[in-house]
């Protein structure tokens, strides 16, 4: 059994943007955006890589069915089914809350119903206890005579985070002199991966807030995967892009998303890479990166989730500019 399924066509483009590099004061050819949302399945984003690898590890153990946990506009939730739908296999996803509380059912979850996942609502307790009902989730499809295989939160294990040790290769390869590399943190595999490859001082991550101590998660993980210690204070996170958390629109957010879309067209979401170009403004006009240095902005995707943000549609539509002709 191979290590990995094929799910993608690899390397992703990596593609300048002289004119959002003017847009946050950088020279026009400092910045560059690795396009790892354009890994095509399910509307495409990071976890494609990791699912890669924990897939072939699952058929590997005989499963038929992979469970998997997040919140309701899950971008990894949303993968892991389009995986599925590929795959022939069938998946679980569980999620907090309730039918119909989840935005109206727009954004991911409109992908997650096409691609036939079925979906466990767990109820409004605490978010750590998803993994327990995930866990009661798999007894349960055994007693049914399923196989299921759990995946864990983000898919951000060992196994996952070398998907982008494989991402790190690539980026070598295609632009070996960057100075850094700017990613979201979310579950913390992402990050991982890229320290793993190409070391703590080139990789900047901005925190989402969707773990509570993210440089611990990032150091055990990256640790995990290059068999060294890896220490929390040789990360370079940023937190100041959280806001009042996880899920709540920030307003530099908003602002750096109008950026990136008003210089080059480029969509970004406002939990995680809305978040991470924030990041980078704020890391510019504070001088940690700086005119002249090259810079690699990792885009992992997260479109869909977009439409399921209520309060970013909003103010997205409310400032549509009209043209009134004399």
């Amino acid at each position: 059994m191979s290590d990995k399924v094929g799910l993608s066509t690899w390397p992703t483009p990596l593609e300048p943007m002289p004119r959002l590099a003017a847009a946050l004061g950088l020279g026009g050819d400092d910045l560059w955006v690795k396009r790892d949302d354009l890994t095509g399945l399910g509307g495409g984003g990071n976890k494609v890589r990791k699912l890669e690898r924990i897939i072939a590890a699952a058929l590997g153990e005989g499963a038929d069915t992979l469970v998997t946990t997040g919140a309701a506009q899950s971008n990894h939730a949303r993968l892991t089914a389009a995986a599925g739908a590929r795959l022939g296999l069938e998946v679980v996803l569980v999620f907090p809350g309730a039918p119909g509380s989840a935005a109206g059912g727009s954004g991911n979850l409109v992908l997650d119903g096409l691609f036939g996942a079925r979906i466990f609502w767990a109820g409004d307790g605490a978010p750590s206890a998803l993994a327990d009902v995930a866990e009661e989730v798999c007894r349960r499809l055994r007693g049914e005579g399923a196989r299921p295989y759990l995946i864990p939160f983000g898919g951000s294990s060992p196994l996952g985070a070398r998907g982008y040790a494989d991402c790190g290769a690539e980026l070598q390869a295609q632009l070996p002199d960057a100075d850094h590399v700017v990613v979201a943190l979310g579950s913390g595999g992402t990050m991982a991966g890229l320290v793993g490859a190409l070391g703590e001082r080139r990789v900047l991550g901005v925190h989402c807030g969707a773990v509570g101590d993210p440089a611990g998660t990032v150091a055990g993980l990256a640790g995990a995967i290059t068999g060294r210690s890896v220490l929390v204070n040789s990360l370079r996170i940023r937190t100041d892009q959280v806001g009042a958390g996880y899920g709540v629109l920030h307003e530099p957010v908003l602002e750096a998303m109008r950026t990136a879309a008003t210089s080059e067209g480029l969509v970004l979401d406002p939990v995680y890479s809305g978040r991470a170009m924030a990041g980078l403004l704020a890391a510019v006009r504070e001088g940690d990166i700086r005119r002249g240095e090259r810079i690699v902005f990792l885009h992992t995707g997260g479109l869909p989730g977009l439409f399921g943000h209520t309060e970013t549609v909003h103010r997205t539509v409310t400032a549509l500019r009209s043209y009134e002709a004399d």
